[in-house]
């Protein structure tokens, strides 16, 4: 960034750094005593000044030193913090978790085991969308006859989503004519996601099943019903956590926050719109009000190299950005092999 010299990023980071470990804010001293940067107080505290007349750091006290402002964290993010490394035990603990996790068979114990595995490692407040239905690819359609009248249509997709309904059946329909009918629609179907279900590839398999249209009528209109759902349960992890965060001792702040993570639809909207791959909000960056005061890191999981869900660990601004990012790249690396297994 223009006018932010060397010297400015190193202070800056420090003070970040030190910030983020305390809570506390930061004086010129105690970047001076701590880090090594060959610079005297009375320099480190003209820099400081002088970043906070950039709009990076911020006094809360005219007598306190200074904290990271929204704008220095985001600079820290983009261009200041390292990579850090899981340790041995934490990368064996990850592949031990996800190792039982294959064995599951239930794609919500599976994310929701995932959300407590995210907020035990991070500490934070950890956020999980499952799988959703319009987002997974059409796997199998099942038609079990239940008498000479009924019948149970299944709709089953790739992450192992279930959709069911009890159809009229036609009288002229034989057995076989109804298994030929299924045949034709686990075929033509196969792979699609049901969101790209189109009205317009609804119309032509209800053309090329004219004569079978009052039994495809009740089919599709379960197709056609489930490519508009917008299910995806959202599970938290270690929500209590938040209220050990020192930033939100306020009682009317942590009500909103705890008002919001009983609240599905803003949770599933808060990361549905995450964009593919790691995504990190700080401050106002989020667009809730409630988590103003909030940094959210989330990242996508894939099935079949498309997006079906996300992760994500909420915290306050005062994150370890670098560690969450890490354990959250490594844990959807990991979701990722078990949602294809199922």
């Amino acid at each position: 960034m223009a006018g932010l010299s060397d010297r400015k990023q190193k202070i800056l980071q420090a003070v970040v750094t030190d910030y983020i470990q305390t809570a506390e804010p930061v004086g010129s001293r105690s970047i001076s005593r701590r880090y090594k940067l060959n610079l005297s107080a009375a320099t480190i505290r003209n820099e400081m000044s002088d970043l906070e007349e950039l709009g990076f750091l911020t006094q809360p006290h005219t007598s306190a030193g200074r904290i990271p402002s929204q704008q220095g964290y985001r600079f820290y993010v983009d261009a200041l913090m390292g990579p850090p490394n899981l340790t041995r035990q934490e990368e064996t603990y990850l592949a031990n978790v996800f190792t039982q996790l294959q064995k599951m068979r239930e794609i919500d114990q599976i994310i929701q085991q995932t959300a407590k595995v995210l907020s035990v490692l991070t500490s934070y407040t950890s956020l999980v969308l499952g799988p959703q239905f319009r987002h997974s690819a059409f796997k199998q359609m099942r038609l079990v006859p239940l008498d000479e009248q009924k019948a149970l249509v299944v709709l089953i997709t790739s992450v192992g989503h279930i959709k069911h309904r009890v159809i009229n059946l036609p009288q002229a329909l034989s057995s076989q004519e109804l298994n030929q009918i299924v045949s034709y629609l686990n075929e033509q179907l196969a792979g699609q996601t049901i969101e790209n279900l189109s009205a317009t590839r609804l119309r032509q398999l209800r053309s090329d099943l004219y004569a079978r249209i009052d039994l495809l009528s009740q089919v599709l209109q379960l197709l056609d019903e489930s490519s508009a759902d917008g299910e995806g349960r959202v599970f938290l992890g270690g929500t209590s956590n938040i209220l050990n965060q020192p930033e939100f001792k306020d009682v009317e702040k942590i009500k909103h926050l705890l008002t919001l993570f009983e609240e599905g639809s803003r949770l599933t909207f808060v990361l549905e719109t995450s964009s593919e791959g790691v995504s990190i909000r700080i401050g106002t960056e989020n667009a809730i009000t409630e988590m103003s005061d909030c940094s959210l890191i989330t990242a996508t999981y894939q099935l079949d190299n498309r997006p079906v869900g996300a992760i994500g660990v909420m915290g306050p601004t005062r994150m370890e950005y670098s560690r969450v990012i890490t354990i959250i790249e490594h844990i959807a690396s990991h979701l990722n092999f078990v949602v294809q297994d199922l």
